[in-house]
Formats: structure tokens, sequence, C-alpha cells
């Protein structure tokens, strides 16, 4: 079984800057996407960037032009600058990997890290 290892959380005022890391415990031969997911208290699960493993990015409205999704060559392991952050921004981040199986696909999900952005 595959775990999925975050770092990279903490406290930050308005403006500043994190880098989130999630590395798995071992190489996922085919993997689907890469990505971040994130939960605010009382809202659901949304996802904040992923990129595809031909390295093509997604990212929410919300976060384009603050926010980079980067992985290593190796695939095992993504990462997520944020940049200009927004209190808005506060949530619990969730790394996820989307793995290709014969007949569909398998999510890992680390086990999340809490972004608390103050105004």
């Amino acid at each position: 079984q595959v775990q999925l290892v975050e770092s990279g959380g903490g406290l930050v005022q308005a403006g500043g800057s994190l880098r989130l890391s999630c590395a798995a415990s071992r190489s996922i031969r085919s993997i689907n996407t890469m990505g971040w997911h994130r939960q605010a208290p009382g809202k659901q699960r949304e996802l904040v960037a992923a990129i595809t493993s031909g390295g093509s990015t997604n990212y929410a409205d919300s976060v384009k032009g603050r926010f980079t999704i980067s992985r290593d060559n190796a695939k095992t392991t993504v990462y997520l600058q944020m940049n200009s952050l927004k209190p808005e921004d506060t949530a619990v981040y969730y790394c996820n990997i989307v793995e290709n199986r014969l007949g569909g696909r398998y999510n890992y999900w680390g086990q999340g890290t809490q972004i608390t952005v103050s105004s």
C-alpha cells in the first residue's frame, strides 16, 4: 500500500508564501494525475491544482496566478508553491495521486496538512 506523506503546512500572514510537499512511499507504476485538494471548515473538499502524467496542469480559478503545482522527475513527489496567500486559503490541504489500474482508477490520499492564513 502506498502512503502519501505531506509536509510544509503551517501559519502564515496574508501575502506570504508556503510550499507543500507530498512524497509517496514508493513509486506508482501508472499515474493518472497528482494533485492537491483542500477543505475549509463547513465546506466541501475542492480541487486546488493537479498535474497529469504528461505534465499538463489545472488550477482552481481562485488560485490561478498564485499557486504552482510541480513534481519531481521520478513522479514520487508533488509540490504546491503557494504565493500571495489570502485568509480564504485557510483549509486542510490534501495530497492526492490517482493511479490507473486495470478496470478503473484508484485514489491515494495524504493525511492532510493545515494551512492557516492570518489577516
